[in-house]
Parts: C-alpha cells; sequence; structure tokens
C-alpha cells in the first residue's frame, strides 16, 4: 500500500509519548472513500457484541450522496444486527439532508434516533449538558467533516463529557486531498481558529497536510488523554493511487486500536461479516444471547 509520499508500502505512524500497544496486523489493502462508511458500520458492530449497547452520536449525518444511500454511514450504523446499539444523536445543518434523516427516523421507528438541526458545534452543548448518556454507556461519534468545519471546542467537549470509565470514542475525519489548497483560501480566520482551537493557529497555515495530522494525533492523546490515537488513510479509489481523508480513530479501550486495524482490512478486502459463532471463538467468553432490559422505542 503506498504511503503518504508514495515511497512504500506502509503510510508512517508517529512516535508515541506514552508509546502504545503495537499493532497486531498491518494494513492489507487500500480502503477507499465508498466504502468509509462501511469501515464504521464493520467496526461497531463487533462492538456492540462485545458491550451489548451503545450510543452513537453523527454530529455531520447528512448523506455526502444522496442518490447512493449504502454509503450513508448513519444509515448503516442503524441498520446493524443484533439492533442492540440503543440511541442514535444525528446533527445537521442542511435543511434537505434533514429531511432524509427524518426519513430514517420514520423507517426505524423501533430505535431511539433523535435528529438536531442546526450547527453541531452549538447544538452538541444541548446533548451533553442533558447528562442523557450514562457514564458506562459504550459511546462512538462520527465526525466526518467536509474541512474546518468542527470546532476544537467541540472535539473538546466530546473528549471530556465522562468523569469515568472510557472517554467517548471518536472517528475524526481530516482532509487530505484538498487541505492545502483549503489553507491557502481562507481568508476568514476565525475559521481556521476555531477548528485548531490553539493561539498557535498560524503555525498551520504553513504546515502540509502529514505534518497537521501527526500533530492532531498527538493532541488526542496528550491534550484530550486518549490511550489510543491513530490515522488510517481512506484513499480515492481501490488501487489506493491518492489519499483522500485521514481518519484519526481516538480511544481508550484497550483492544479498539487492533479492532479498527481488523475492521479496515476487512472491508478493504471485502470480507464478509463475522458470525456470531467466529466472534465466540475469538473472544472466547463472549456473551452472544440478547441483552436483559434492552431498551425499545414503541411503534
Amino acid at each position: 500500500m503506498p504511503d503518504d509520499d508514495g515511497t512504500g508500502w506502509l503510510f508512517p505512524l508517529p512516535k508515541e509519548e506514552p508509546p502504545e500497544k503495537p499493532l497486531l496486523y498491518s494494513i492489507k489493502r487500500p480502503l477507499w472513500t465508498a466504502n468509509k462508511a462501511k469501515l464504521i458500520q464493520r467496526y461497531l458492530r463487533t462492538f456492540v457484541f462485545i458491550t451489548h449497547h451503545g450510543t452513537y452520536i453523527d454530529l455531520f449525518t447528512g448523506p455526502q450522496e444522496p442518490k447512493q444511500l449504502d454509503t450513508w454511514a448513519a444509515k448503516l450504523v442503524v441498520e446493524i444486527e443484533p439492533k442492540w446499539l440503543r440511541h442514535f444523536y444525528l446533527f445537521e445543518k442542511h435543511a434537505k439532508r434533514i429531511q432524509q434523516i427524518e426519513q430514517l427516523k420514520l423507517e426505524n421507528s423501533d430505535r431511539h434516533i433523535e435528529p438536531f438541526p442546526g450547527d453541531c458545534n452549538v447544538r452538541i452543548h444541548e446533548l451533553l449538558d442533558r447528562k442523557s448518556i450514562r457514564e458506562k454507556e459504550a459511546t462512538f461519534c462520527l465526525l466526518d467533516q467536509r474541512t474546518f468545519q468542527c470546532h476544537w471546542t467541540t472535539v473538546t467537549a466530546l473528549a471530556t463529557y465522562k468523569t469515568e470509565g472510557n472517554k467517548i470514542e471518536l472517528f475524526y475525519f481530516f482532509p487530505k486531498a484538498w487541505y492545502e489548497r483549503a489553507i491557502a483560501g481562507i481568508r476568514n480566520t476565525d475559521i481556521l481558529k476555531r477548528w485548531w482551537g490553539r493561539d498557535d493557529w498560524k503555525r498551520v497555515l504553513a504546515w502540509r497536510a502529514m505534518k497537521c495530522v501527526n500533530e492532531m494525533e498527538q493532541r488526542f492523546r496528550t491534550e484530550l488523554g486518549y490511550k489510543s490515537a491513530r490515522a488510517f488513510p481512506i484513499y480515492k479509489d481501490p488501487q489506493g493511487r491518492s489519499i483522500m481523508y485521514w481518519m484519526i480513530h481516538a480511544t481508550d479501550h484497550p483492544e479498539a486500536p487492533t479492532e479498527m486495524l481488523r475492521a479496515y482490512n476487512a472491508v478493504g478486502l471485502g470480507l464478509p461479516a463475522e458470525t456470531k459463532e467466529q466472534l465466540m471463538f475469538r473472544y472466547n467468553n463472549i456473551d452472544l444471547d440478547e441483552p436483559d432490559g434492552l431498551e425499545r422505542v414503541s411503534k
């Protein structure tokens, strides 16, 4: 798999402080943009089997390709079987995409789906201030921004919400392909200030995309306190000729980095989803029965 510079076969991983547990596998095949939603679905399905519960937050929910709903992450996550993810909080500011979210809610009336129309950087605080997400509830948040739409204060609010146990797990998308062009085109520097969230934002103007990605990884670990933060390349096409995004996966769960890499490889290689029996074999004592007291929404 070509790296970001086209000189090798693995993308470079920064030295980590504190060091992370080494990955057990290498990336085997490029994962391209059409499959990034399947990556999120594949990964979360495994964790649903492990936790038997979970909450999903999506800050930029609407489908990026309205006519290709098989690439819509929120739809694929809602459709995960068994239906043990309990709560879905879906944020979107564009009116047409909000209509699609409302339709998704209508088609899945047995699930707790709550749309949040408007700016996610404002409305996320409404959700978090309600304290409706329990401390021990496995919680995942997708931040699939186009460029600089997600404020660092939003990322910080998510990362610091829980006071015990594992933090909210984040899938943070960083724009690689058009990063330098977007930086050069900024006229309103407040956009960059809010996105970067630190007083040294002017340094970013001179950085290449890879330098900024490495710095972001470090910030997730040092500033936000995540035990692991790793960037996964999302390519333009199946041949891996150009990186479109880096997805930074930030987590506290000790098995999560390995599970994400396993999901990345499986989706990239087009492997079928693991069966219950395969998951049971891999996790030995995992309980795959229907959990007691599973919350449902009446039809």
